[in-house]
């Protein structure tokens, strides 16, 4: 098994992958990395590192000197915390890429994992079984620089031979990290306070259907995507894939059928206007037909699993 790093591995894929690499492949062969100082408890149980992807000399020095082979690269700042501080995002977002991309040229990393996003489209593409092949006119900086590091990935495979693997994710729905300030983050932050209070204001409206996807389908698709053989995948951008579509309103629904009292509002914010720029649902048949890509959960079990292990005192 190749020496594998994480960047950006206290968040909230990184965390998950991270415990799945590491069960799959042993503690000593992934390392994590993050900006933050201490390692969190939870990836206590193998090597850590402290490493800002902003500082290149002392990335490309612990990749080549420890020899690393593959490299995750999930640090990033997400759709509306970008808004707030567009001109970061940008740096953030795009100089990683290109520090670990030109150590693939070198020779230095055989294999790149980078997370693209559906915040590539944009108001003008077709919203619904939004196609791999489409218009993208993406209107928020997260959105842009994700676009670029697309065709960037592909620039770099096609003239430099480098080896890099994408996934167009959705709004991502996970029990283990926390919400954050993602547009799509409602989809997590619904169940702590449906647990809590019974109630929950939106900062979407009740109708605003978005592609998603329970956390434990995208780590294991990340990992057959990072798996396939070579000769089997005919995108070097980012693959579309899909999960589960669904509102608000349908989530509260489903929510409703565990806790009858359970009651939603809305008051939309700024990340509206994100949430209409973006697909209400996905096509990923190429994802299918390359790599056998197919999702486990829908809304039903993704609800009933997220119910029995939030836990709302995390909140505090």
């Amino acid at each position: 098994m190749a020496k594998t790093l994480i960047i950006g591995a206290c968040g909230q894929i990184g965390t998950e992958l991270v415990l799945e690499l590491r069960k799959k492949w042993g503690n000593d062969q992934v390392t994590a990395a993050d900006v933050k100082e201490e390692c969190p408890s939870v990836l206590a149980n193998g090597p850590y590192v402290q490493l800002d992807i902003l500082n290149r000399s002392a990335v490309r020095e612990f990749i080549i000197d420890q020899q690393i082979e593959h490299v995750y690269l999930l640090a990033a700042l997400l759709s509306a915390t970008a808004e707030k501080n567009p001109a970061f995002a940008w740096e953030l977002n795009m100089e990683g890429l290109f520090t670990i991309l030109d150590l693939a040229k070198e020779g230095y990393v055989k294999r790149i994992f980078w997370p693209s996003s559906i915040a590539v489209f944009g108001p003008t593409t077709p919203r619904e079984m939004t196609p791999q092949y489409t218009v993208m006119e993406p209107s928020t900086v997260y959105g842009i620089s994700k676009q670029a590091g697309e065709r960037w990935c592909e620039y770099y495979h096609t003239k430099f031979g480098v080896d890099v693997r994408s996934i167009r994710y959705p709004g991502l729905i996970s029990h283990t990290s926390l919400p954050g300030g993602g547009t799509t983050d409602y989809a997590v932050d619904i169940f702590y306070r449906a647990k809590q209070s019974g109630k929950y204001t939106c900062f979407l409206k009740g109708d605003s259907a978005l592609p998603m996807m329970y956390m434990e389908d995208a780590i294991r698709g990340t990992i057959e995507l990072m798996e396939a053989p070579a000769e089997k995948l005919s995108i070097r951008s980012a693959y579309n894939l899909a999960g589960c579509s669904f509102t608000p309103e349908e989530l509260a629904l489903e929510i409703r059928k565990h806790i009858p009292e359970f009651e939603i509002s809305y008051d939309p914010d700024f990340r509206q206007a994100i949430a209409d720029s973006w697909p209400k649902s996905i096509d990923d048949s190429v994802a299918q037909k390359d790599w056998g890509w197919k999702p486990v959960y829908d809304i039903q079990a993704m609800t009933k699993v997220m119910l029995e292990n939030v836990d709302p005192s995390r909140l505090q």
